[in-house]
């Protein structure tokens, strides 16, 4: 019996660690344990340059990067197409080629939207314009708005197309807060216009693009199944924010911020709160949970609103700028190469996880 003592404890050893359980890359888990949700992480693209938005038609991917490329990519297949444009990008922090959202009939005409950020002599401003695709090439083509103010940062940048097929543009405060709320100008905003640039007749304020005021730098647009709009919002040393959003409202910068109240203006939703960071950008709606790029937070963030709570999806990715859902996946793109992260090997990538 003593003989057999040490092989009967050999067999049991190799019998339990045979059978504990293990994430992918062979890190151990405790038996029992929900499974990491980077295990269900899968790279659809990488070597992304500094990439912003993403968009997708049928089974292919759009995807802008600040420097002025559009990156299709189509099963796994990445190509960066050229994008000719009337002015001259600007390559200033935050800035160059940001919002960019496809026409609903994109597949019979080739049309885009884009929001780009450009280089006048001395001065920078922001436009939102058409873009058409032909010969693999896109040409930029009818103007909408022209000469946003750009500023040192607080572009803004955000295209989206609402329910009510209008397009939506979030702008930036162009970091001269007292725009915001000035009515006569367009920055510190969301703005609100027809597809061919017009102003829609039933926008809140007379011959005004402006459909909410009072925002610092808005970054993400989703909506909700029943038509509720959501905004995501850069906040002031932290106090970010995550908006319902109304139209004509007024949400407050620079007199609150946070928590804070008061009358005539609306309290955020959900609050980073005066210490922590989020920086959120890119947004995007499924069922009752909104998924929130997070840049300073490294994170993808969800909202239940519903229950009125936000948890961490996921955090090992670095800087996320952009998520996008469709067909039971969740969409997003790390921006580490932006400048202010720490790129990992192969960096930017475009990622994919179900939900």
């Amino acid at each position: 019996m003593k003989r057999m003592l040490p092989f009967l404890l050999l067999t049991i050893f190799l019998f339990v660690a045979c059978t504990t359980p293990k994430e992918k890359g062979g890190r151990e888990t405790k038996q029992g344990e929900p499974p990491k949700a980077t295990q269900n992480v899968e790279i659809i693209a990488e070597q992304l340059q500094a990439p912003w938005s993403i968009e997708k038609s049928d089974n292919t991917f759009y995807l802008t990067e600040r420097p002025g490329n559009i990156v299709r990519i189509t099963k796994g297949v990445v190509e960066r197409q050229q994008v000719n444009l009337k002015k001259k990008l600007s390559a200033a922090p935050e800035a160059g080629l940001l919002g960019f959202v496809l026409a609903l009939d994109f597949t019979a005409t080739g049309i885009a939207y884009a929001y780009y950020t450009y280089e006048e002599g001395s001065e920078q401003f922001n436009r939102i314009v058409t873009l058409t695709l032909a010969d693999n090439k896109w040409q930029e083509t009818d103007l909408l708005i022209d000469r946003i103010q750009s500023g040192t940062y607080h572009h803004g940048g955000r295209l989206k197309i609402g329910p009510d097929s209008k397009l939506y543009a979030t702008v930036g405060d162009a970091t001269e807060p007292s725009l915001a709320q000035n009515l006569d100008a367009l920055e510190g905003k969301i703005l609100r216009l027809n597809m061919d640039g017009s102003i829609p007749g039933d926008n809140p304020f007379p011959h005004s693009y402006v459909y909410s005021y009072g925002h610092r730098n808005p970054q993400g647009l989703a909506w909700t199944t029943d038509g509720t709009m959501f905004a995501s919002e850069h906040g002031n040393a932290a106090n970010d924010e995550i908006n319902f959003i109304e139209k004509g409202k007024n949400y407050g910068w620079p007199f609150i911020e946070g928590t804070d109240k008061r009358q005539g203006m609306v309290t955020s939703l959900f609050t980073s709160g005066a210490t922590k960071t989020w920086a959120p950008s890119g947004i995007t709606m499924a069922d009752h949970q909104l998924y929130v790029a997070a840049l300073r937070g490294t994170a993808v963030l969800t909202f239940d609103m519903k229950k009125h709570n936000q948890d961490v999806l996921l955090s090992e990715f670095g800087r996320i700028r952009d998520v996008f859902w469709d067909d039971d996946y969740l969409y997003f793109i790390s921006n580490n190469t932006d400048g202010r992260g720490n790129p990992q090997p192969h960096d930017d990538k475009l990622y994919r996880t179900p939900l």
